[in-house]
């Protein structure tokens, strides 16, 4: 009698037979009874007359290669025996009712071996695209969770996480435009986070009932789907479930915590921020993670320091559910504390105010206004001290700062802070501008009530104009009454004729004035010597300008005293439009007497006991461009208390003069002529050009007592630079333009690296202006040894400037520099050019 054979070998004998049945077979009745056999050792059913013991070696030791002998014999002839319902039950039933990691693997190898397109690919991406459908990842993962798995190693569990989460791309690589909806990331990430969700919902059954699980195999599974990009749309399926589950439920609240202590510290950080940004409440975010943040170091450094200080790219409302999640905790508001220091650090800190991107300084703002609304009075007494010293450093290095922006930012930041310091009942109140920024830094302070932040499928649905109304019972009966009042009919009013007079149109009106404006240059020169009636004064600042237009030959003789009387005038009767006027004036001047006015304004930009104003002013009336010799000059947004007087914080008109000069070069092939020809005019400027540039370079490095212009008087230097970089502009295709490109260029050099970044702008604005007013010839002639080296500081400009400006300029320079450079090397470009 022959000894009972053990499972292990009735198993590989059976699978060993059913091989060789189906490598050598041609009849249908034989391949299906082979196929029925190899089936039964998948099926667990009452009737089934195989063993556990036996199952369990088949999935173990030869389940993977059945299926990988059927793959390979895919195109095979007895498969082309067995009808579409044979097929679907014993061939695709193999690969369906297994264990689902092997097949999983199975056939994401088989998808990708397979040549594209054939009848085999499909048939496999059917039974893959049906083995999701049918809810075969939850298997995978749940067997997973209850340690199930007959033979495990890390390099296995890392190929299935790989061909887990990759499903998508390695789908797409394989059947490019053939490619299923199901496998696309919108469709399959939102359908891998429900399978999560049904494992966590059927762990929490089993703690309930007392059994062990491990939620190790799925908070991998969620890493490495969110490192890889998808937190977005793995979240927005996981984020509102389990803030719905864990509100009343501590069993789901265990279960979220030990989710995320699983996930490996390589992929947390990706993790935490899907989450934080698709949860919308941080008591939310608080029930999901717990203290995590107190367990975990690599936790707790994303959350209070790389989310707020190293990063800039969120909403106020991540900021919000960060800092309320810090706050929501008493464990946890020690690292509040801690958030609000570094926060404080950050804010006062003079270099980053001068290094950082405007808009992560916006953000760390935001950040630190929305952390003082969380304190508590005593947190808030204990903190006085250095909220003071913060707010006080702060605000000097914010105001301290060229950038309209950025003060305005140190002003409303500062008002915030002492209101809620309150310090002996005083308050800091500053005067500037009102836009959105402002209006949302000033809303931080006063954050959402609970009823506010409430989601709105848990508001009644009221209507738009009823909801937050509440009308007292007293106004009803008195709205009625005055409706009825309005309603009825007055007898005395049909006597009332007055109502049906038509007013007479006053729009164009102008006030009456009892003196006569000045007819003379030289009354006007009177009058702002010596006149102290304010309405002579306002009579003469309104004429001066077209009478120095119209009387040239009397202007050019009183020109230097009239731009200096004009230069050191001061609004001592509170003038409408003075400074646009006084400059209105100037610039006549200048245009009219261009040679000694120029001579004059020049020295004295350089001489003592002058103001930054009245530097500025000078300037501003250097670079005023000429227009048409009879009218006021208005190519160019004059500078009035009201307008900024740097490029930075108005860069649109400069930006223009850029834009069309590029325009200009630009070669169109059209139809005809769609514009008229411009009309040739003279440039007067050009003559000219030299007495305007040149004496602006001189004594830049010789600091006075009032006036260190490489020092401390950041504004003057750039807007000096940008003077000279319009002047430069002006001066295209003036003889003397080599010259000047070469001088400016030698100047900006030395400050191309200088700290703030009014100045960077300005110098990457005169560098621009240089090659576009430069001839190709000369600026290759004359420069050729320093056009390598501005190329490679504009490149590194262009990647790594904090400001997005100076990005941007120095993105436009490179275009024109290898513009020039191209028609220049290329003569049979510089032909069609000509």
């Amino acid at each position: 009698m022959m000894p009972s054979l053990t499972p292990d070998v009735e198993v590989r004998l059976s699978v060993g037979q059913c091989v060789r049945t189906l490598t050598t077979s041609k009849e249908k009745e034989e391949v299906t009874k082979t196929l029925h056999t190899l089936t039964s050792y998948l099926d667990d059913g009452p009737q089934s007359t195989i063993t556990s013991a036996q199952r369990a070696e088949f999935s173990r030791a030869h389940y993977t290669r059945t299926l990988q002998f059927l793959i390979s014999n895919i195109n095979a002839d007895w498969l082309q025996l067995l009808t579409v319902a044979q097929c679907t039950e014993l061939w695709d039933g193999l690969f369906l009712r297994g264990p689902p990691d092997q097949t999983l693997l199975v056939l994401m190898d088989g998808i990708s071996s397979l040549s594209s397109p054939s009848a085999g690919l499909d048939r496999l991406v059917s039974i893959l695209e049906r083995f999701l459908q049918s809810g075969r990842l939850t298997v995978l993962l749940w067997t997973r969770c209850q340690g199930k798995v007959p033979s495990d190693s890390p390099q296995l569990r890392e190929t299935l996480l790989g061909r887990l989460v990759a499903l998508p791309d390695l789908t797409a690589n394989q059947l490019h435009h053939h490619n299923k909806t199901l496998f696309l990331p919108q469709q399959y990430y939102p359908l891998l986070a429900r399978d999560m969700l049904t494992v966590l919902e059927r762990t929490c059954k089993a703690l309930r009932d007392r059994k062990d699980c491990s939620l190790t195999f799925v908070a991998q599974a969620l890493g490495k789907a969110c490192v890889q990009g998808h937190s977005g749309l793995v979240f927005g399926v996981l984020a509102p479930r389990l803030a719905s589950c864990t509100r009343s439920d501590m069993v789901w609240q265990r279960v979220c915590w030990k989710l995320l202590e699983n996930v490996p510290e390589r992929w947390l950080e990706s993790v935490l921020t899907g989450m934080v940004q698709a949860v919308n409440r941080p008591d939310a975010l608080s029930r999901i993670m717990g203290n995590l943040v107190l367990k975990n170091k690599k936790a707790q450094f994303v959350i209070t320091h790389k989310l707020l200080l190293l990063q800039y790219k969120y909403e106020t409302r991540v900021l919000s559910i960060l800092l309320g999640y810090l706050a929501q905790d008493r464990e946890r508001r020690p690292l509040l504390i801690q958030v609000l220091r570094s926060l404080c650090q950050a804010w006062a800190n003079p270099s980053a105010v001068r290094h950082t991107p405007l808009e992560q300084q916006l953000y760390v703002s935001r950040a630190l206004l929305l952390c003082v609304g969380l304190l508590s009075d005593a947190e808030l007494q204990e903190l006085r001290s250095e909220l003071l010293q913060c707010m006080l450093g702060g605000m000097q290095s914010h105001l301290d700062s060229n950038v309209v922006r950025v003060r305005r930012m140190g002003m409303v930041v500062g008002e915030c802070l002492s209101s809620r310091m309150d310090i002996n009942g005083a308050k800091l109140k500053f005067e500037y501008e009102h836009d959105e920024e402002t209006k949302e830094l000033l809303s931080l302070m006063t954050p959402l009530s609970e009823e506010e932040t409430e989601p709105l499928d848990d508001r009644l649905d009221l209507p738009q104009d009823v909801k937050g109304q509440t009308v007292p019972s007293q106004a009803v009966p008195s709205q009625a009454a005055s409706v009825a009042q309005k309603s009825g009919t007055d007898p005395d009013s049909e006597l009332d004729s007055d109502d049906e007079l038509t007013p007479y149109d006053m729009s164009a009106d102008q006030e009456m004035s009892q003196a006569a404006p000045p007819r003379y240059l030289r009354d006007c020169l009177e009058a702002f010597l010596s006149s102290e009636d304010p309405v002579r004064v306002d009579l003469s600042l309104r004429a001066i300008e077209g009478l120095v237009r119209k009387n040239t030959s009397t202007a050019q003789e009183v020109s230097v005293e009239l731009s200096k009387v004009l230069l050191h005038m001061e609004d001592r009767y509170n003038t409408v439009g003075f400074l646009s006027l006084r400059q209105a004036a100037m610039v006549a001047l200048t245009v009219t007497d261009s040679v000694p006015v120029t001579e004059y304004l020049t020295t004295e930009f350089y001489s003592m006991n002058y103001s930054i104003r009245q530097r500025l002013d000078i300037l501003e009336e250097l670079s005023q461009p000429i227009t048409d010799k009879g009218g006021p000059s208005k190519s160019i947004q004059r500078v009035t208390m009201d307008t900024p007087v740097y490029p930075g914080d108005d860069p649109i008109h400069w930006r223009q003069v850029v834009e069309r000069r590029i325009q200009s070069k630009t070669k169109r092939l059209s139809k005809g002529v769609t514009h008229p020809p411009a009309k040739p005019t003279p440039n007067r400027y050009a003559p000219v050009a030299g007495h305007f540039f040149f004496p602006l370079l001189r004594n830049y490095d010789r600091p006075q007592v009032t006036f260190d212009l490489l020092g401390g008087d950041h504004l003057v230097l750039g807007r000096l630079i940008h003077t000279l970089g319009l002047l430069m502009h002006l001066a295209v295709n003036a003889p003397v333009a080599t010259q000047m490109g070469r001088a400016l260029l030698d100047f900006v050099w030395a400050v191309r690296y200088h700290v703030d970044q009014m100045v960077r702008r300005g110098v990457l604005f005169a560098v621009c202006s240089v090659f576009l007013s430069m001839p190709s010839q000369s600026l290759l002639v004359e420069l050729s040894d320093q056009l390598f080296e501005t190329r490679a500081w504009l490149a590194d400009v262009a990647e790594g400037d904090p400001d997005a400006d100076c990005r941007n300029l120095a993105v436009q320079s490179l275009v024109l520099l290898e513009k020039s450079l191209k028609t220049e090397m290329n003569p049979a470009a510089l032909v069609l050019q000509s």
